[in-house]
C-alpha cells in the first residue's frame, strides 16, 4: 500500500525557517525515482495550490510566491521528498501537503504551518 506521511510543520514567527519532509512508502524506487514530486498548499478558505515540484532530473520548479525563498530537493533512496522554507511570511500559513505523479490521487494528512507577524 503506497503512503505518504508529510512532516516537520510548526508555528514559527515571520522570517523564520521550516523544514518539511514527505516520506513515501510502498513505492518501488524505480517509481519514485521515475517521475516527479510536487509540493502543495492549502490555507483555509482557499483551493489547493502548488508550490514545488522537483523532477526525476533534479530539475525544480516554484510557485512566484516563493522563489528565492522555498527549495525542493529529493533522496531517492530513502524515497523522500523535502521543502526548505526560509524567510517565512504570515501568508505562507498553510496546509502542506506532498504528491507523487505517478500516484496523482493518493494523499497524506499534511502538515501544518503557521507563520505568525
Amino acid at each position: 500500500q503506497v503512503r505518504l506521511v508529510e512532516s516537520g510543520g510548526g508555528l514559527v514567527q515571520a522570517g523564520e525557517s521550516l523544514r518539511l519532509s514527505c516520506r513515501t512508502s510502498g513505492i518501488i524506487l524505480s517509481v519514485f525515482w521515475g517521475n516527479a514530486m510536487d509540493w502543495y498548499r492549502q490555507a483555509p478558505g482557499q483551493q489547493r495550490e502548488l508550490v514545488a515540484t522537483i523532477e526525476s532530473s533534479g530539475d525544480t520548479n516554484y510557485a512566484e510566491s516563493v522563489k528565492g525563498r522555498f527549495a525542493i530537493s529529493r533522496d531517492n533512496a530513502k524515497r523522500t521528498v523535502y521543502l526548505q522554507m526560509n524567510a517565512l511570511k504570515p501568508e505562507d500559513t498553510a496546509l502542506y501537503y506532498c504528491n507523487h505523479r505517478s500516484y496523482k490521487n493518493l494523499w497524506g494528512q499534511g502538515t501544518q504551518v503557521t507563520v505568525s507577524s
